[in-house]
């Protein structure tokens, strides 16, 4: 089949590479630089398992800037667009998709398409009512930063918001792609299949703020976190996995998600979703207290990444603890080796340094989200939550 997928970020090129195995598939994107390394099986995004199949796998796959090329007698048009929060609207902001949308109906073509952006809930329903000529079907995706290859090889579960044919057949493609046996496929309605994907992440949200309350009220009491944690998490029900304090979580997703779903319960009585996002907030202003504490005249911030093996720091938490330390007037340097690469000297107002001995001499504290082997050597100079060594 020819597959076209819009959009050469985490999600659409892992998917696009997933159906490239057995399909023809066509990236589709407006930053020509991601079409020319996707051509030249270069990853430009900060993925190990990308990289490898560019490199080493027979793949079908070619990127382009050209809608007319992409979308020609495409039978699937995959949209994996972002869909930033907007704050004013208290709404995911769609107008790539429905860009996107207008493409597909100017082209006069009949085709399936399957919505990979995150939605608010009811968005399915609404845009098929716009746009009758083409099946819209919305399959959420569940994928992990610098890992989203690996979840579409071994996928967690695959939901299709839809049971039409068309439906089923995307399911079967997907499953072909993957390297998993016996996949949990869930067939159900759109509007359903969209609060899965908010639900889903809130909850892990909820767990990312358990634990960081849980891991405040210890070091608020000098108690040992590792402690309290490792034995809560002897408890099947509740598992040692995703229980590592952090700053707070941040990324593509979660904050957006959790956010976007806190909207939907505007009218409907509620205490829980309100509290995650609440939490979130309340956890920088911890941290950022206790750094302070210490009355340093100056503050490194080692890395803006969240995670290892990623190169993104798009809504990470330790932004947000550099305003608040920003706010006190502490000057705050920053080593981030991707600023370096993408040519800024600075990062909200904060002076970058590219040389890490430099950086660890001229800094009174170093805050740490998550430590590394080459800060360990300034270990006591250390400010981390990061008790597992683990994101």
């Amino acid at each position: 089949m020819k597959i076209t997928v819009v959009g050469i970020g985490y999600v659409g090129l892992s998917n696009a590479i997933l159906l490239a195995q057995h399909n023809e598939v066509v990236a589709l994107d407006v930053d020509e630089n991601k079409v020319d390394l996707v051509n030249k099986k270069i990853s430009p995004i900060e993925d190990k398992e990308i990289d490898l199949f560019l490199k080493k796998k027979r793949l079908n796959i070619t990127a382009t800037v050209e809608k007319s090329i992409a979308y020609a007698d495409a039978d699937y048009v995959i949209i994996a667009t972002p869909t930033d929060y907007d704050v004013e609207t208290n709404y995911f902001s769609t107008d790539l998709i429905e860009s996107v949308l207008e493409d597909i109906e100017n082209e006069n073509m009949e085709t399936t398409i399957i919505i990979k952006s995150t939605i608010p809930v009811g968005y399915t329903e609404k845009i098929r009512t716009r746009y009758k000529k083409n099946k819209i079907i919305f399959s959420p995706e569940f994928l992990r930063e610098g890992q989203a290859l690996l979840d579409n090889l071994y996928p967690s579960r695959i939901i299709i918001g839809d049971s039409s044919p068309e439906a089923k057949n995307f399911a079967d493609l997907l499953i072909q792609g993957a390297e998993k046996k016996d996949i949990d496929t869930l067939f159900i309605g759109a509007t359903e299949a969209e609060a899965v994907k908010l639900f889903s992440n809130t909850y892990l949200a909820m767990r990312v703020a358990y634990f960081n309350e849980l891991d405040s009220y210890a070091e608020y009491n000098n108690l040992n976190s590792q402690e309290i944690i490792s034995g809560m998490s002897f408890d099947p029900r509740i598992g040692d996995h995703y229980n590592n304090p952090s700053f707070g979580y941040g990324g593509y997703c979660l904050p957006k998600d959790t956010k976007q779903l806190k909207a939907n319960f505007l009218h409907i009585p509620n205490k829980l979703i309100d509290a995650i996002v609440a939490s979130n907030a309340t956890r920088k202003d911890f941290i950022a207290d206790r750094i302070m504490m210490n009355n340093p005249k100056t503050v490194g911030i080692y890395r803006l990444i969240m995670k290892s093996n990623s190169d993104n720091f798009r809504a990470s938490a330790i932004q947000g603890i550099i305003k608040r330390l920003k706010a006190t007037g502490v000057k705050v340097y920053i080593y981030e080796p991707v600023l370096e690469s993408m040519n800024l000297n600075s990062f909200l107002d904060c002076v970058a340094l590219f040389d890490l001995n430099e950086f660890k001499e001229i800094c009174d504290i170093v805050v740490a989200n998550r430590v590394t082997d080459e800060i360990l050597d300034i270990s006591t100079k250390v400010y981390s939550r990061d008790i597992f060594n683990s994101d």
